[in-house]
């Protein structure tokens, strides 16, 4: 693939000088409303979600390459970065409406890419579900609706991060065994499908292509993959693109995620990074929802900096530099 000057030097923004992205991922929403309610005996509101994320970026992003936050609630976050940090911001609406069918994507009513840019994004990201099989008019209101953010991206000479989160259009339960069977065909397919070039997409993030819940050796329950075919399974999905590619966490715990990256490198795949979210923080929701700022604090300093440290290591070890897919 070819960059322009400027996304080239916005990537490397948001990269380490090996040229992986290491970026920490708190653009949660309506998920990280409901994480704090849920662990806090008293209405902490919208103040609450801004100083957690503001919490998260302080303490974490001196040890991310970049940090991923959402304009309606993270633009204070993004202030008290590392200065170092690269910055990605989310285009997308929190969440989808259930009552309609197809998961459609939607944006957010005040932003653009031109306004995005304009109060510091080195890069566009936005999230889109996506099932490879569903109705045929759904896909396609999908794929020009993605024409539209990338020609945005385009004439802003922004990078346009597409993450794709897939599933079954029949089977709502994407932890179970019958969507485990399904999701190497529904990654990979939908990772053929945008990195089409009029779609203009300079990164994919995405799930890694199994389940590894149900990996032979890595569960305790019935397995649905041996080692060999969810090795094979990584490194289809590997040469199924010929763009940049990051895994996302999908909320996995950070022991699981970082022994995933291993097994990825092991069967040959050759992603450039990570956005990784929950499986860095999330366990630090608890003490700030129910003992507040300062022991929030203690802990992020001391186990969510070990989170991201231990998964830089096995980075280093693990991915691939973006550069080595860019043409001069």
């Amino acid at each position: 693939m070819k960059l322009t000057k400027s996304k080239k030097e916005a990537l490397k923004r948001l990269s380490n000088d090996h040229g992986v992205i290491g970026a920490l991922a708190i653009d949660q929403r309506g998920s990280l409303k409901k994480m704090i309610a849920d662990n806090s005996t008293k209405e902490i509101g919208d103040e609450g979600i801004i100083h957690f994320k503001k919490l998260v970026s302080e303490e974490l992003t001196p040890f991310a390459t970049s940090i991923l936050l959402d304009p309606e609630y993270g633009l204070p976050a993004a202030k008290v970065r590392d200065k170092e940090a690269g910055l990605l911001l989310a285009y997308e609406k929190t969440g989808y409406d259930a009552t309609e069918p197809g998961r459609l994507p939607d944006l957010l009513p005040e932003w653009s890419v031109k306004r995005l840019k304009k109060v510091g994004a080195d890069a566009i990201k936005f999230l889109l579900y996506y099932d490879v099989d569903e109705d045929q008019k759904i896909n396609e209101y999908k794929h020009v609706f993605m024409e539209r953010i990338g020609s945005e991206c385009v004439a802003e000479d922004i990078p346009f991060f597409l993450e794709i989160v897939t599933y079954d259009a029949e089977n709502d339960n994407v932890k179970s065994e019958e969507y485990a069977k399904l999701k190497p065909h529904k990654v990979i397919e939908a990772m053929k499908e945008f990195s089409k070039v009029q779609y203009n997409v300079d990164v994919l993030k995405v799930e890694v292509p199994v389940n590894m819940n149900f990996v032979e050796g890595y569960t305790e329950e019935k397995s649905v993959y041996s080692k060999e075919e969810a090795s094979a399974y990584f490194k289809e999905q590997s040469e199924a693109t010929k763009l940049p590619f990051i895994f996302l966490s999908a909320g996995v715990s950070a022991k699981l995620f970082q022994r995933t990256l291993i097994f990825a490198k092991e069967a040959g795949s050759t992603f450039n990074g990570v956005l990784c979210g929950r499986a860095t923080w999330k366990e630090g929701v608890l003490p700030f929802a129910s003992n507040g700022e300062q022991v929030s604090r203690d802990w992020l300093q001391e186990t969510g900096k070990k989170n991201i440290e231990e998964l830089n290591e096995v980075l280093m070890e693990t991915a691939t530099s973006w550069e080595s897919k860019v043409t001069n």
